[in-house]
């Protein structure tokens, strides 16, 4: 994956079928570094490809040759588990070399099994145990909005992370404080490290709680880009006016998508595939994109 990002004020130069191929190529990415790793969330990262997607080449204002820049959109990755999925797509805006890619989890790396924003380039959010990103994210929107700047905040969370109390606190108190600014992404992938999320414990209708606690609510197939682009540009036509609520995307996925093998199954939000099966799972995700043309 070779790219040059856009310069800030004209951030989305790429196509649906460009972020396509950049879905395809993030999974062939991941494979390379689970390989690496002999361990990875192959289900948990795979549903959330085309969210990673639309959003770095399609939706964030950011600048990869200043990481810090001031006015940058914040990406709040709360299911942390989830950034090798995020890796290859920094390392292909410039944020770092791609060979940092090869040492994935390896004593010493920058790239850990969760991001370290001490480490990593373009990281807003040192990832661990679950449920703090969107308490997180509430506090640098509300930051942001203090400081007078037009940043965007998104938080990205599991459904299964959905169980986490602390969600809840936060997601209370950005819908009391309207935090327009904010978009929070719920990565409905129906599984979860304890099995399915609906068994473990079942936290539908998710649109009906969001709302309740003040967001605007929308549900979108989170594999689809040309419908990810459109609910952001909804949000982003919404927050424009003084007094918006944050909005909450419910993505509908599939977990482990473009491996036929594993859609879908709990035991693959953590795994190892090697042999015969990455040579299968390839050609699975090589031709997601075939189908899509």
């Amino acid at each position: 994956m070779t790219t040059q990002h856009a310069e800030a004020d004209q951030p989305y130069p790429y196509s649906v079928a460009e972020i396509q191929e950049k879905s395809i190529a993030t999974r062939r990415a991941v494979i390379s570094e689970i390989a690496v790793a002999g361990s990875g969330h192959y289900g948990s990262v795979f549903s959330a490809v085309e969210i990673f997607t639309s959003l770095y080449y399609g939706f964030l204002r950011i600048r990869p040759e200043e990481p810090n820049w001031g006015d940058r959109d914040r990406l709040v990755l709360s299911k942390g588990h989830a950034c090798s999925g995020i890796y290859p797509i920094l390392a292909d805006l410039g944020y770092f070399p791609a060979a940092y890619l090869e040492t994935f989890t390896r004593l010493g790396s920058r790239l850990g099994d969760h991001p370290d924003m001490r480490k990593v380039p373009g990281f807003d959010f040192s990832a661990g145990s679950l449920g703090h990103g969107l308490a997180i994210g509430a506090g640098i929107a509300e930051a942001q909005r203090l400081r007078g700047s037009a940043s965007r905040t998104v938080v990205i969370m599991g459904d299964g992370e959905q169980n986490e109390g602390q969600i809840w606190e936060a997601g209370a108190y950005a819908g009391a404080r309207r935090l327009g600014n904010m978009l929070g992404i719920i990565d409905v992938n129906q599984v979860s490290v304890d099995g399915p999320t609906k068994e473990v414990l079942d936290m539908q209708p998710l649109g009906d709680k969001w709302r309740a606690f003040g967001w605007l609510v929308e549900e979108v197939n989170g594999h689809d880009i040309a419908a990810l682009l459109a609910a952001y540009g909804r949000y982003d036509a919404r927050r424009a006016i003084s007094g918006a609520p944050p909005t909450m995307l419910i993505a509908n996925t599939v977990s482990g998508k473009g491996v036929s093998f594993i859609e879908g199954m709990a035991e693959w939000h953590v795994g190892y595939l090697h042999g015969l099966d990455v040579e299968r799972a390839l050609r699975d995700i090589d031709s997601m994109f075939e189908v899509s043309k």
